[in-house]
């Protein structure tokens, strides 16, 4: 039997970010804290989910999720970003591209639904306040989770395995930090035809939903508020739904950064600038735009800090 799936190529050049050499110490100093702010306030998110139990509600178990879903997507990327800056070895293995290519995919897919979800609850606890309990119940909850991981683990295993079958010639320069789908299809010299139909039938239909559930949910709730206007309304909205809205922003901004908007000349360093920014900074900002914005979470961070001086005497 003749395999011709079979890669030829045994790596990947990784080429990085269009840094000078000179700068290449300050900017891994720089993307270095970055990530380990990242992965403290995430995990300090988690932390104080789990300790406090006022905040055992459906809003915080969705956050608890996205909080970890953001830890590992930055994870997936960042860490071998910054290998490769430190060691100047562009080099990552064929098996590991495809590995962390289909971990990228997982959790950029698991972060659009767990939004969608989360737009979703909001949604019920402002435009059907009396019924909350009785629609979000806790299996329901449990359930939109699972979905959305399980989903999102079909998406990223389809796309991989359909990657997986193309064959890769001479070219194993991938121009951006980390193996991009688009980018590692590029490289291919096999058809890929099958893959882009999937790319834009599968992944738009998952995109168009969870938009589509953030969109409905929004205008229901801009909706409900004009219903009846009110300074007090407006400002309850706000603080229930500003945080969610922003990261919103955040992620589909990025996202339409990378694949919406129309390509120009450097084309290269502007995706590799909306990437750096979807999967350095937005995972970043993410705790400290839920935890700054929220009493619940400052007060519960209160309370550990005084307890960590108490055991500390």
């Amino acid at each position: 039997m003749r395999r011709e799936n079979q890669s030829s190529v045994s790596e990947f050049l990784l080429l990085g970010l269009p840094i000078q050499p000179e700068h290449q110490s300050v900017f891994f100093a720089l993307f270095l804290g970055m990530y380990l702010i990242t992965v403290l306030g995430n995990l300090l998110i988690l932390l104080l989910i789990r300790l406090d139990s006022r905040l055992h509600t459906l809003m915080y178990f969705f956050l608890s999720h996205l909080a970890f879903s953001d830890v590992s997507f930055s994870s997936v990327t960042v860490p071998k970003m910054l290998v490769n800056m430190q060691t100047q070895d562009q080099s990552i293995p064929y098996a590991g591209c495809i590995a962390q290519m289909y971990f990228f995919l997982l959790f950029v897919c698991l972060d659009n639904f767990l939004l969608a979800v989360m737009a979703y609850d909001r949604y019920v606890a402002i435009c059907q306040p009396l019924h909350y309990t009785t629609i979000m119940r806790g299996g329901l909850c449990v359930l939109l989770v699972a979905g959305s991981w399980f989903f999102s683990c079909v998406h990223a295993l389809l796309h991989t395995l359909l990657l997986s079958r193309l064959s890769f010639c001479a070219d194993n320069n991938i121009p951006h930090f980390f193996c991009e789908p688009a980018a590692l299809l590029k490289l291919a010299c096999s058809d890929i035809s099958l893959n882009e139909l999937v790319i834009f039938t599968e992944g738009g239909v998952f995109a168009f939903l969870a938009l589509s559930a953030i969109l409905g949910s929004y205008i229901h709730i801009g909706a409900t508020i004009l219903r009846v206007p009110s300074i007090k309304r407006i400002c309850k909205a706000l603080s229930t739904c500003g945080s969610h809205l922003f990261v919103v922003f955040l992620y589909y901004g990025t996202v339409a950064m990378i694949y919406f908007f129309p390509s120009t000349n450097n084309s290269k360093v502007k995706d590799t600038i909306a990437s750096l920014m979807h999967t350095v900074v937005t995972p970043m900002l993410n705790p400290f735009i839920y935890s700054l914005r929220n009493r619940d979470m400052k007060s519960a961070l209160g309370i550990l800090y005084k307890k960590g001086i108490i055991f500390a005497k």
